[in-house]
């Protein structure tokens, strides 16, 4: 199939869940169709990022991502029904960029990556299918929940306008793809397939307990631009982490163990909030699969998310021991206590990050079953295989 990809990022380098799952992909499904990609290009990405998608493309044109945060998109939306997220994602040179193409090439099917640039499409008469990567007014609505109430109400009104303009792109489309059951339930769509985010399993390799470093990294990495992992951060520090070392000091355990924080974007505000414990690392240039290899445990306490989370994902095939909420493993079918430990409150979550430091039994039991359960469900050539399926009965 001719297949023509719009998107609103570039999926290269892979900093992202976003990048990450549309790079691999792309990668699987270019083996057996042909793929042209438009998408936005944000300033940080060089040509031999472009050319690097080239290599799974057969072309790739990018346009330039506008800036989001201006005074022009702020007022646009305010006298607009339009959320700020589709403001900030209109492109005329986008726009232009697609017409143009679809001059040039015939193509069979159009893949839209994030309904917020659903609106850049012009009216087409071959199938569309769109690809969500969560429900984003849900995660929006959960991220104002824990607003000041003198926010909030803001966040809230441009949240029902996210949720209408992401419904009308769901009602547009040919075929809807959700990353798990939890959103297709919500989509309440009867053209809803669900295509879940995976990892490399060739990549994020299984590391033996016995391989474990003598320092015991608790991680969290992420990319602090978006809200929940700055809010999940923000827990860590101020009431999670405070929690474990004052546990391992009344159990009077001399036990080397260090929070991890890896991730770009970092705000000093968090930074502040440090103990001596804690390590930030807001300049690591090492792959991901090398950061999980220094892991011990991946603390991931999620109270605003949406999806499924990709270091979770990633965390489980490396082998690395996981302490997360149930909205962390929501729509993963993952299970707590049997591939990770699970909890809701600060006291909780760090009595969880203290068992499985001290409980090798269980350490090893979690990471095995874990990896086991990627290798079923989420590996990316299992899961390429399933979107070309949509793609085909979408013909």
């Amino acid at each position: 199939m001719k297949i023509l990809i719009i998107s609103s990022y570039l999926p290269f380098p892979l900093h992202s869940g976003g990048h990450i799952r549309l790079y691999n992909l792309i990668k699987n499904l270019s083996k057996d169709n042909e793929i042209t990609l438009i998408c936005e290009r944000r300033d940080f990405q060089t040509d031999e990022d472009v050319k690097e998608v080239e290599k799974i493309c057969k072309k790739v044109v990018t346009v330039k991502r506008k800036k989001q945060w201006s005074i022009e998109n702020i007022l646009k939306t305010g006298f607009s029904t339009n959320p700020f997220l589709i403001t900030g994602h209109t492109s005329e040179e986008m726009q232009t960029a697609i017409k143009d193409e679809m001059v040039r090439e015939t193509f069979d099917l159009i893949h839209v990556e994030t309904f917020y640039v659903f609106q850049n499409l012009p009216k087409v008469t071959i199938p569309v299918v769109l690809v969500e990567h969560n429900v984003e007014y849900l995660v929006y609505k959960r991220y104002a929940s824990l607003l000041n109430p003198l926010v909030k109400p803001l966040l809230l009104i441009d949240v029902a306008k996210i949720k209408q303009k992401e419904e009308q792109a769901w009602n547009k489309a040919t075929k809807l793809v959700a990353v798990s059951n939890i959103e297709k339930k919500i989509m309440k769509r009867e053209n809803v397939s669900v295509i879940p985010n995976g990892v490399d399993t060739e990549k994020f390799k299984f590391r033996d307990f016995m391989a474990i470093p003598q320092e015991k990294r608790v991680l969290f990495i992420g990319d602090f631009k978006w809200l929940q992992n700055r809010d999940s951060l923000e827990f860590i520090l101020k009431e999670i982490w405070p929690k474990v070392i004052d546990k391992f000091s009344q159990l009077n355990k001399d036990f080397n163990l260090k929070l991890w924080v890896v991730g770009r974007n970092l705000p000093d505000s968090l930074k502040e909030l440090g103990l001596s414990s804690v390590t930030f690392d807001s300049n690591n240039k090492e792959e991901t699969w090398e950061i999980f290899r220094k892991s011990f445990i991946l603390l991931a306490p999620f109270r605003a998310a949406g999806g499924t989370s990709y270091k979770i994902l990633e965390a489980m095939s490396s082998g690395v021991g996981i302490v997360t909420t149930n909205l962390g493993i929501e729509g993963l079918e993952a299970k707590n206590q049997t591939h990770v430990l699970a909890a809701e409150t600060a006291d909780e979550l760090a009595n969880c990050v203290v068992d499985l430091a001290l409980d090798p039994s269980l350490y090893r039991k979690l990471t095995i079953n874990s990896r086991k359960f990627v290798e079923q469900n989420y590996d990316w050539k299992i899961i390429s295989d399933k979107l070309n399926k949509i793609y085909m009965s979408s013909l």
